[in-house]
């Protein structure tokens, strides 16, 4: 299956998006998935990724060259919007698969979720966090002299993290692990 991914902005989600998804997928047991991130058109934020209208701009662009469109943001405290997500799945349900997914509460947490951690803070609060980028991933990356690698450390903890994504859906339920199973469903339908 070919999976295309709409991100708020690629320029820094790419570099989590494309390790932590493609390791998702191999270990529901696609064969061969390829997956890609949208960098055409820049979507350029939570604004515009939440558009209908922008988005069939994507859906009408790679229709015939992709299976299943995942657009994936931030939920950044917002608790309306799985709802708002929804409403975007439906809108495009005749005409694509589009599964939406939203980070509690910035993707970094995937990234922060595969990782060992430094230091005393506990999983749940940092869970909690409104600001994760800011409280703990920027940090974190700074930590290890990785804020000047593209992405400001995304690329290599990315990476890392995922190797760890059964990690990632135990500690990301309520995000990950339900977009984890709503691609599994996905897998049983895969030719």
């Amino acid at each position: 299956m070919r999976f295309l991914v709409i991100p708020e902005d690629f320029r820094n989600d790419q570099h989590i998006l494309k390790p932590v998804l493609t390791s998702l997928l191999a270990s529901l047991g696609f064969a061969r998935p390829k997956l890609r991130v949208c960098n055409d058109p820049l979507i350029g934020g939570i604004g515009e990724a939440l558009k209908p209208e922008r988005l069939a701009e994507v859906v009408d662009r790679y229709r015939g060259m992709v299976d299943v469109f995942l657009l994936c943001v931030d939920r950044d405290a917002d608790p309306h919007r799985r709802a708002r997500l929804d409403k975007i799945e439906s809108h495009f349900a005749p005409r694509a698969c589009l599964i939406a997914c939203e980070a509690w509460e910035e993707l970094e947490i995937w990234a922060l979720a595969g990782l060992d951690l430094p230091g005393p803070t506990r999983w749940g609060d940092i869970r909690a966090e409104r600001d994760v980028k800011e409280r703990h991933f920027t940090p974190l990356a700074a930590s290890r002299r990785l804020e000047s690698e593209p992405g400001g450390g995304r690329r290599t903890l990315g990476i890392e993290a995922a190797k760890r994504v059964d990690r990632i859906r135990q500690l990301c339920p309520e995000d990950f692990d339900r977009l984890a199973v709503r691609l599994a469903a996905l897998r049983l339908r895969e030719p």
